[in-house]
């Protein structure tokens, strides 16, 4: 094998569960409409999780279908990356979790939290381990089960979140101006209480009080969270762009996280792009943090709105704060 250049995505798979909840359905439970959500947030839909599934549950099912797309056994896998901020426990990690379940054993296993941003850190860090040349194959899945960390009387939140897994295999390429191209990465931590789960963790440990305050439910500043959010997307995008000395007119695709419709018309027409080259499907699983940007991207790969050649810009930001892009030729 000659000089590794880049790891390429060799395989894709999703899951999202059978339930379907409308906005029609959220009428009935909080005073909202389907006119006010699928306007403000172009959601009209969301999956939501049963009970006993869990994320790793999720992660494993759309692994499955990625070692397939890949035509790959479990064994081949000497890495398993999770990015989710909805682990099934705290420890140990969904990876391992998902290792056992798929009998992967011969692989490391890990899993990161950057919440909206984690699956294109999750590519960034696979980028570079295959880079390395220590791992030749390796599982990234971004999966979450939102809607258990849902305040469902909260008709701020409760219209936004659901439930899925996006996974994709990654191999070493020796070809020259193939696969991830670029990464730009960038966090700021003092605004991370614009987007928290405050209690659950070492802070703030589960207690009757936490429970009855309502604290293991997502707290949320959406108003503030726009802006910067329109601002890092477009700007992770132009950088990530700017590194390899290609511009937005050279982009085919945008895969931007699925957060609201509203967001992602202002990053596309930030960044010059027409409706038809951003890639949607918030309409039809709202958001889904790390799970939105890797499902969108492989709905793309198989409704073939990518094709071989194509660049393609992945742009996410989410709570931590956290955000990044990555440029992809196909």
């Amino acid at each position: 094998m000659g000089e590794i250049k880049s790891a390429k995505i060799v395989g894709v798979g999703n899951y999202f569960p059978e339930k379907v909840l409308t906005n029609h359905d959220l009428e009935k439970m909080v005073d909202t409409s389907d006119e006010w959500i699928t306007t403000r947030t172009g959601i009209k839909e969301r999956r939501i999780a049963r009970d006993d599934e869990t994320v790793s549950d999720m992660a494993y099912e759309a692994a499955k279908v990625a070692l397939k797309d890949a035509k790959l056994k479990p064994k081949n896998i000497d890495l398993i990356i999770v990015a989710t901020i909805t682990s099934d426990m705290s420890f140990p990690s969904t990876a391992c979790l998902v290792q056992a379940k798929l009998g992967a054993f011969g692989a490391a296993v890990f899993d990161i939290s950057a919440a909206c941003a984690g699956f294109i850190y999750g590519l960034s860090l696979s980028s570079s381990l295959i880079l390395t040349g220590v791992y030749k194959n390796v599982l990234l899945i971004g999966a979450e089960k939102l809607t258990c960390i849902t305040d469902w009387s909260d008709r701020n939140t409760c219209i936004l979140f659901g439930d899925g897994a996006g996974a994709c295999i990654l191999q070493p390429t020796t070809r020259e101006n193939q696969g991830m191209l670029s990464f730009y990465l960038g966090g700021d931590g003092r605004e991370g209480n614009l987007l928290m789960l405050p209690a659950g963790g070492s802070r703030m440990p589960a207690s009757h009080e936490t429970v009855d305050k309502g604290l293991h439910y997502i707290k949320m500043e959406g108003s503030e969270l726009f802006k910067i959010a329109v601002r890092k997307m477009t700007d992770s995008a132009q950088k990530a762009l700017k590194q390899i000395n290609l511009s937005c007119k050279d982009v085919n695709l945008l895969v931007p996280h699925q957060a609201n419709i509203r967001i992602i018309k202002a990053v596309a027409k930030r960044l010059g792009l027409s409706e038809d080259r951003v890639y949607l499907n918030i309409e039809r699983y709202g958001n889904m943090s790390s799970a939105s940007t890797a499902t969108a991207l492989n709905e793309a790969v198989i409704n073939k709105r990518i094709k071989k050649g194509d660049i393609v810009v992945l742009t996410a930001f989410g709570g931590g704060l956290t955000w990044g892009a990555s440029v992809i030729k196909w």
